[in-house]
């Protein structure tokens, strides 16, 4: 069973290719579900004075939905492709975010943390707001907030949990302690939901130089009995799938013999091998 759940396309502004490139991409490469997953639009800063090209317009979403719907009907017998939406979680405008969701015909949404405030802590253009800050600080905003967005019960997928060390800014050794805490709390909150995790490769293509989360994190969400599934967070449509085989491969090691997959919402377990 190969899979890919987090992809995202031109209509999000900072990603390039058209859905169906990724959809042919998908099929070249054997794919068994490939998840189209773009951003949701921005429901919190004002999109035209805010820094550009972070999420589709909020009057593209009902055309996103409407094309993966098209190509999941004009290649169902070539590849399984569910309907997914990264959906940020913004403390404060969970009633907007809700909107959304219960809005569209989803097979899943992935809750991501990238906003503390106005603030993207997973945008390059960003990093000079790291500048004067206490490092644990903010570590510990932001795993409030993944806290905070597994127990609204609004996703189905934890994306990325621990993207915030992408940019390589984490505390000073002597904090070791105390960032796993926070980790593992964060963890906790996740296994309590009842939520799904992903596996997220890209990070290895990232400064951090490791997958989101770190296999660490991984081994715990396997002792807590967390489902998790992978994706490659693919910006581009030549690079759909990458560095999946090491993601399958360290979810092997570390125990899990299954992946979490979604279909209107409900997830099953598929299994996997390396």
């Amino acid at each position: 069973m190969l899979i890919d759940y987090h992809t995202h396309h031109a209509r999000c502004g900072h990603a390039i290719g058209e859905l169906e490139e990724y959809v042919l991409s998908g099929i070249k490469m054997g794919l068994s579900q490939l998840g189209l997953s773009d951003h949701m639009p921005l429901i919190h800063v004002d999109p035209a004075t805010y820094y550009p090209e972070m999420a589709m317009p909020m009057d593209e979403l009902p055309r996103y939905v409407e094309e993966c719907l098209s190509l999941k009907e004009r290649y169902k017998d070539q590849i399984d492709i569910r309907i997914g939406i990264e959906g940020d979680y913004i403390e404060g405008y969970e009633a907007e975010i809700e909107h959304i969701i219960t809005s569209y015909p989803w097979d899943y949404v992935i809750g991501s943390v990238h906003f503390l405030g106005e603030w993207d802590i997973s945008d390059y253009r960003q990093t000079h707001n790291w500048e004067g800050k206490n490092i644990l600080t903010v570590y510990e905003q932001y795993y409030d907030a993944v806290k905070k967005a597994a127990a609204t019960g609004l996703y189905d997928i934890m994306g990325h949990i621990d993207v915030i060390k992408r940019f390589g800014y984490r505390p000073a050794s002597d904090k070791h302690t105390e960032v796993e805490a926070l980790e593992n709390s964060a963890l906790t909150a996740v296994s309590k939901s009842g939520m799904a995790m992903e596996l997220n490769a890209s990070g290895l293509s990232k400064v951090c130089k490791e997958m989101f989360p770190s296999k660490r994190m991984v081994t715990e969400a396997f002792n807590l009995g967390i489902p998790l599934t992978i994706g490659s967070d693919a910006h581009d449509p030549l690079r759909l799938g990458e560095h999946l085989d090491q993601a399958r491969a360290l979810l092997w090691h570390v125990g899990y013999r299954h992946l979490s997959v979604f279909k209107k919402r409900r997830r099953t377990e598929v299994p996997f091998d390396i």
